[in-house]
């Protein structure tokens, strides 16, 4: 089975102008009649042209930055230069981030689910270099605005990533102090049941974006556990 690199390739345009918005609909075209692929492209082709954005937004391209890149897609080699094309190419359009965010919103209308993947991959590649520059964070920010994330939402994702593992495991399981533990643990298991890669990949995101899921549920898992032990320590008035 041809990958979506190839895919990729062999959409790619030689023109620099709206080069986007050209292979979304290029993309729609010739897999009209096979929806997984659509989305996979699609999506991959979305978090490219993004994260070429963002690199733009601290004024430098670290080889950490480019190495998580790598890690997050796991491309094969001899597949390298699709990608590089399409994210210098997206690099030089003239359209500005905040088209581009339009646009991956419109790809996945009401899939807040998928648009949080894409955030997520976001902040993977920027904090590559072991810090996250300001006007990064504002992009990833901005990017989320415009996906219509709610503040709660954003604050999850942002202490997952900022905090890690050392972060209010509350908020990062994304539960309300005053459940019991019951409910705690209801909403946990759906949690982790929500964020498995086989439950990313039927939403449209590919199986070389797995990094997402591992990385998600190693913060609910060390939530969960620092919340189970914080239960089972409290005694009863």
């Amino acid at each position: 089975m041809m990958s979506i690199w190839r895919d990729i390739g062999t959409l790619i345009s030689s023109s620099t102008g709206e080069v986007f918005s050209s292979l979304v609909e290029r993309v729609r075209a010739v897999f009209a009649g096979n929806a997984e692929k659509r989305r996979h492209v699609t999506f991959s082709i979305a978090i490219i042209a993004l994260s070429a954005k963002m690199a733009k937004a601290d004024g430098v391209v670290t080889e950490d930055e480019v190495d998580a890149f790598r890690q997050i897609f796991k491309v094969p080699a001899e597949e390298m230069a699709n990608v590089a094309r399409l994210y210098n190419l997206a690099r030089q359009d003239v359209a500005g981030f905040d088209a581009y965010a339009r646009q991956v919103k419109a790809l996945f209308p009401n899939d807040q689910a998928v648009l949080r993947d894409v955030v997520d991959g976001l902040f993977h590649i920027a904090k590559a270099d072991d810090m996250l520059h300001e006007n990064e964070l504002a992009f990833i920010e901005h990017v989320a605005a415009v996906f219509e994330f709610d503040e709660a939402t954003f604050k999850r994702i942002l202490m997952r990533h900022m905090s890690g593992e050392g972060g209010d495991p509350y908020v990062l399981l994304g539960a309300d102090p005053a459940w019991d533990f019951a409910r705690l643990k209801a909403h946990y298991r759906k949690r982790v049941a929500d964020n498995h890669p086989d439950r990313l990949i039927a939403r449209g995101v590919p199986p070389e974006f797995i990094a997402i899921a591992t990385e998600r549920l190693a913060c609910l898992n060390s939530a969960w556990e620092q919340i189970e032990l914080e239960r089972r320590n409290v005694v009863p008035a």
